[in-house]
């Protein structure tokens, strides 16, 4: 029934998976047949407390029985709050503008390069400079913004301005006098979980400074815990000029935010967002971060991070013939498989045996699970994946 309906009146965007979840607790999922998956994915790593949290069910049901929404015209003040502990927990001086999702966020970011291309400096400044295979967003600007040409068929024309450096070390010799800002992520989600060096990021942001470029840095994946610390900048020990960040702010409530140290470039009118920040999805995410800053520092994240690690290795070792490397930090894990058709294969099985997975890039398996994940839950789904490797 649920496949014939979606197919009657949803556009076909993705390949579904049909199975119909219809309940969580943390890492665990049931479905309709009463069937559990250990969820090694939390939604593509927005469900970073966990499914059916119930802190962050009781604050979302008791702001909404008040208020949910009245729009940015007015002062809203879990907004307010929730911006100051987004500030205070990066350890940045910044200031905050809210939106609905990753891909706005990134809008945000390039308007805020954009504009201080404008006024800053004796010509305009537009050129961003990106990554190949990275990933910024499906919005037209944050699509072209993305540095995956297979993404890009049938949507131009786009705007202009973009440009993609093919490593970090090819991204000084593309800077010209119209360069105002270089786009990365430290870690490349959708490209295969692929980190960047990081003595190369920290001399990437000492040049760019020299010269009055912008260091934006896309945290929509790796924020929020996500590496290990608040933000992967703070791992990678540098300070962008803006940072955007989405998916586990909300704990599964759209929710994005764009941060940046240039806190007067925008005047009233130049941005604006008619959800954004709005009392449901800021309140959310202040319950979010309440329990993840909580969950760190009581040493509970770090130890599951190293549990996490332990068995991801220990899959690692075993499969010498599937696997060729094991990449990524904290909660966001990768192990490249070699080839394509394997990596589909085990993403089936694994459903089929109970774990979900993920793929990235072209042949990596993607381990993105909740935070809260317990060490019970992580014996399990290693557990389900081993045996669903077992049978390849």
């Amino acid at each position: 029934m649920l496949k014939e309906l979606e197919e009657q009146y949803v556009l076909p965007t993705y390949t579904r998976n049909y199975t119909n979840f219809v309940s969580g607790k943390n890492a665990v999922l049931k479905d309709e047949n009463n069937k559990e998956y250990i969820d090694f994915t939390s939604g593509i790593g927005v469900v970073s407390v966990g499914h059916g949290n119930e802190r962050v069910a009781k604050a979302i049901c008791e702001q909404v029985s008040r208020i949910t929404h009245i729009s940015n015209l007015y002062a809203i003040e879990p907004q307010a709050k929730c911006a100051q502990r987004i500030v205070r927990q990066s350890g940045y001086d910044m200031k905050c503008f809210f939106a609905n999702s990753g891909a706005e966020a990134n809008e945000g970011a390039i308007k805020i390069a954009r504009k201080y291309g404008e006024v800053e400096g004796q010509v305009k400044r537009y050129k961003i400079i990106t990554l190949d295979q990275s990933f910024h967003g499906r919005t037209i600007t944050a699509l072209k913004a993305t540095g995956q040409e297979a993404m890009h068929n049938y949507f131009g024309p786009f705007p202009d301005g973009f440009t993609y450096a093919k490593d970090i070390d090819a991204i000084e010799g593309m800077i010209d006098e119209h360069t105002v800002a270089v786009m990365i992520e430290v870690v490349q989600g959708e490209g295969g979980v692929q980190p960047l060096d990081k003595v190369k990021v920290q001399a990437l942001e000492k040049m760019l400074k020299k010269r009055d470029i912008l260091l934006i840095v896309d945290e929509v994946q790796t924020g929020v815990y996500r590496t290990g610390e608040f933000l992967a900048s703070n791992l990678y020990e540098i300070t962008p000029d803006i940072i955007t960040m989405a998916k586990g702010l909300g704990g599964g409530v759209p929710i994005g935010v764009v941060m940046t140290t240039k806190k007067e470039i925008f005047k009233a009118g130049d941005h604006g967002s008619t959800f954004g920040g709005n009392y449901l999805s800021t309140t959310a995410a202040n319950t979010v971060l309440d329990i993840l800053e909580e969950y760190k520092n009581s040493g509970e994240l770090d130890r599951m991070l190293i549990k996490f690690e332990l068995h991801l290795n220990a899959l690692f070792e075993k499969y010498p013939k599937i696997f060729s490397s094991s990449v990524g930090f904290g909660m966001m894990r990768g192990l490249r498989v070699v080839d394509a058709p394997t990596l589909a294969s085990i993403i089936k099985t694994g459903h089929e045996k109970g774990v979900l997975v993920l793929k990235a890039g072209r042949n990596t398996l993607r381990l993105l699970p909740p935070l809260t994940i317990t060490e019970v839950e992580i014996i399990e789904g290693f557990k389900r994946l081993d045996e669903a490797l077992s049978t390849l």
